[in-house]
């Protein structure tokens, strides 16, 4: 219950303070046991989850420094934040990653492991390729444009809603990592920039950071820039 009100009242603020406009919504997995994977330039990209998938049961991966907050605290129990070191190996969390999902619970996580100061795509890192991979469900890349802390507070001082725009891509799975240490460590690189350069298809070009001229990129965008 305190789930579904806190859920409500976030979609109520989003839609009096902001204009979102959600794209691709159709390409959502209805089913439970998939990984949202997004990129994230703004704090209120934390709450953009709760307005584009209907679905109670999400959980979100969190950096540990925002725990110190009263107020995220708070939010966290109603919203499952799960917050979690983001330097350093965190086995805890992982653990309970994969009991929740295997539970049907939606898990959201950022591939960049923080907010990006210059509200680009920045490197992304291996932790979400490593979990996707070992549970084997489906990934759904998510761009997020117009939430860049600058512009969008400056916007709401001027009390100019901004317009946020949300792109859902199409799901896709990654397949088992090798034995071998090095060759998966190789595969992990190369599944995050999979990963990464989808999310980069999805947004603005002037958006996609340090995977602009990524092969890969090229290869999905096809001949749209």
């Amino acid at each position: 219950m305190r789930l579904k009100f806190t859920r409500f009242l976030i979609r109520f603020l989003l839609r009096l303070l902001t204009r979102i406009e959600v794209r691709g919504r159709e390409n959502i997995p209805t089913a439970a046991n998939f990984i949202v994977a997004a990129n994230h330039i703004g704090l209120v990209d934390a709450f953009l989850p709760f307005y584009i998938i209907n679905n109670n049961n999400l959980v979100l991966l969190v950096g540990e420094k925002w725990e110190k907050l009263a107020i995220l605290r708070w939010l966290g129990r109603g919203l499952n934040f799960l917050f979690v070191d983001r330097f350093n190996p965190d086995l805890k969390a992982i653990r309970q990653v994969i009991a929740r999902m295997k539970h049907g619970e939606v898990l959201v996580i950022t591939p960049e492991g923080t907010r990006s100061k210059v509200g680009t795509l920045i490197e992304g890192k291996p932790g979400v390729s490593y979990l996707a991979a070992k549970m084997g469900y489906p990934l759904t890349p998510v761009g997020i444009s117009g939430t860049f802390d600058k512009v969008f507070f400056g916007q709401l001082k001027r009390l100019h809603p901004p317009h946020v725009i949300v792109s859902v891509g199409p799901p896709f799975g990654l397949p088992p990592l090798p034995t071998d240490a090095q060759e998966r460590d190789e595969v992990l690189k190369a599944d995050t920039d999979e990963i990464m350069c989808r999310i980069a298809a999805l947004l603005p070009p002037e958006q996609r950071g340090v995977y602009a001229g990524h092969p890969r990129l090229k290869e999905l965008l096809g001949d749209h820039p």
